[in-house]
């Protein structure tokens, strides 16, 4: 009997390790699919977020590239490198979802939903209202 208990305690140690690992799958660096950014996603408390970790073409004309395109005067005038652009996610069911993606190329930010296709690809989608009327992004890690 007592054998039996350990299988069982040892089964769900090992079952709630693979749970916790697999919430933080998505933690690191990602190349977007153009290779001119990378994203650097880690966790807050419970939630995820990502940042522009890495910029092709980080400076124009010599100076850092800044937010020109954010619809607030006051935040046009912040560093790309380093933006937070991806806020708020939550991990449910093997997916990180209701969260926001915020473009700087348009300077709009989205609802969002993150999923991965293995351990190195993952997938992104932006979406205004539901998650039908949007656009996916394929990641890949950087290793």
């Amino acid at each position: 009997m007592r054998k039996l208990q350990f299988l069982v305690l040892l089964f769900a140690a090992i079952s709630f390790n693979a749970l916790a690992q697999n919430k933080d799958a998505v933690v690191g660096k990602w190349l977007n699919p153009s290779g001119e950014g990378q994203i650097e996603i880690y966790k807050k408390g419970a939630k995820y977020y990502g940042k522009l970790a890495w910029l092709k073409e980080p400076n124009i004309n010599g100076k850092p590239k800044t937010d020109v395109n954010n619809p607030s005067s006051s935040l046009q005038s912040r560093p790309l490198l380093n933006l937070e652009i991806l806020k708020d996610f939550v991990y449910d069911d093997g997916k990180w979802t209701d969260g926001t993606i915020y473009d700087p190329k348009s300077g709009k930010t989205y609802s969002c939903n993150i999923s991965l296709k293995g351990n190195d690809v993952m997938n992104v989608r932006g979406y205004i209202g539901i998650s039908l009327l949007g656009r996916s992004e394929t990641f890949k890690r950087v290793k």
